[in-house]
């Protein structure tokens, strides 16, 4: 499959509009480049495993839009044939008019050709073996080295799913539930993602894991990463739903039954999630949360404590929290 690609240098002030203004004409999905710093709310929202260090913002953005190409090598705009040179004449049109009200800098259109755009696959350029304190983990496309071999060794492929293990939350996570755990472990990773936090547990000597949910692709996720670590399917339980809401979920995953629960979501999910998790969780049971940028930390903790859960620890590592509670009455 081949793709023209559109590619239009602009400045960041004017990223918004342009994207607005091409997508009212048919050009949709637009990819950013530029060098803006990540704010802490655009940290959180974007919660993601890799993200490579970028250099000073020099003011300028790139917008990059694709259009299918087709066998005949027509192209397709909002549901019509047309060419290369048409639409490059349709977006100097717009970028001509903005300029009459705002700034838009160079607004030069560059038109290239491209081939299968693999976006489940490019980001794996940014992902290699790294050490998590005396744990390595290591994408299936890697060796292992010599050296490694008798090291204790997590193979993961997120695939489409959240979980590498790079990020912050999942290391405050990892180190949590190896704390806690004990052979009789039973333990619920909701947003199981990958299922990283669950099938460590479980090399680690935990009984049984349950992983939930929303994304259908954690499912096969899941399934290549048990399989690559070697975890027997039935110490792994994989259920896609939203247990906040869905009661029958809820049902599914049982009562009174966890004695470790982690959740490694965002802040704004946690806060709902935690009185209904409580529901889950072993008299005793420990309730292990992350992915909670710095300045939410009083937000969650307030969540654990209104459920009636006793905070027992809070950790830090680089701008992210984990606060690690107990259920202490029945």
């Amino acid at each position: 499959m081949k793709w023209m690609k559109f590619r239009i240098k602009t400045i960041t002030d004017a990223e918004d509009i342009i994207i607005s203004t091409l997508y009212d004409i048919g050009l949709e999905g637009a990819q950013i480049e530029d060098k803006i710093p990540l704010t802490a709310l655009e940290k959180e929202q974007m919660f993601v495993d890799i993200l490579p260090d970028g250099p000073e913002d020099d003011g300028i953005a790139y917008l990059s839009f694709f259009v299918e190409e087709k066998k005949d090598g027509s192209l397709e705009v909002n549901g019509m044939a047309t060419d290369k040179d048409a639409i490059v004449t349709q977006i100097q049109q717009e970028l001509d008019e903005l300029r009459f009200f705002m700034d838009i800098g160079e607004g030069s259109i560059l038109v290239t050709e491209t081939e299968d755009i693999d976006w489940i696959n490019n980001w794996k350029q940014y992902f290699h073996q790294f050490y998590i304190d005396d744990l390595l983990v290591i994408p299936s496309w890697e060796e292992v080295k010599e050296e490694d071999k008798g090291k204790k060794i997590l193979h993961i492929d997120p695939g489409t799913a959240f979980g590498t293990g790079m990020h912050e939350t999942t290391q405050l996570c990892i180190r949590q539930i190896k704390k806690y755990l004990t052979p009789e472990t039973e333990l619920l990773d909701v947003g199981t993602g990958s299922g990283i936090l669950a099938i460590l547990a479980l090399m680690y000597g935990a009984k049984h894991a349950v992983g939930t949910d929303l994304d259908p692709c954690a499912v096969d996720a899941v399934a290549e990463n048990m399989k690559v670590n070697h975890i027997d399917e039935e110490s792994f339980q994989m259920m896609i739903g939203n247990i906040i809401t869905d009661k029958e979920i809820q049902d599914r995953v049982g009562y009174a039954r966890y004695d470790i629960v982690v959740a490694n979501i965002l802040a704004d999910v946690l806060v709902p999630l935690t009185p209904v998790i409580v529901g889950q969780m072993k008299k005793g049971g420990i309730y292990i949360t992350s992915g909670i940028i710095d300045t939410k930390e009083q937000t969650v903790r307030a969540a654990v404590e209104a459920a009636g859960l006793e905070v027992l620890e809070v950790t830090y590592q680089g701008e992210w929290v984990s606060v690690t509670a107990r259920k202490n009455n029945g």
